[in-house]
């Protein structure tokens, strides 16, 4: 993945991490479920995943590739159980 790209959904995580509040605020309003949890999770990835997508438009000029995207799968993959501590 390219590196700016990278850094920049880097930065998307330090900022679901400054909004923490915002985010949990967002899942008591948005929730009835009892597994906030994975709400938060799927809030936080939600996040990245357009961070990813208008970056990728954004800094290359054009949409991701597959193969793109399959290392942007990757990156989620190994980051959650990071992700998933932030709550």
């Amino acid at each position: 993945m390219d590196e700016t790209l990278l850094s920049k959904i880097e930065q998307k995580i330090q900022d679901s991490l400054s909004n923490k509040d915002e985010i949990k605020e967002l899942i008591h309003l948005l929730s009835d479920i009892d597994d906030s949890k994975s709400f938060a999770l799927g809030v936080v990835v939600g996040r990245i995943y357009n961070a990813f997508y208008y970056q990728s438009k954004r800094i290359l000029k054009r949409e991701p590739t597959k193969d793109e995207f399959n290392e942007f799968l990757e990156f989620v993959k190994n980051k959650k159980s990071d992700l998933e501590n932030l709550w």
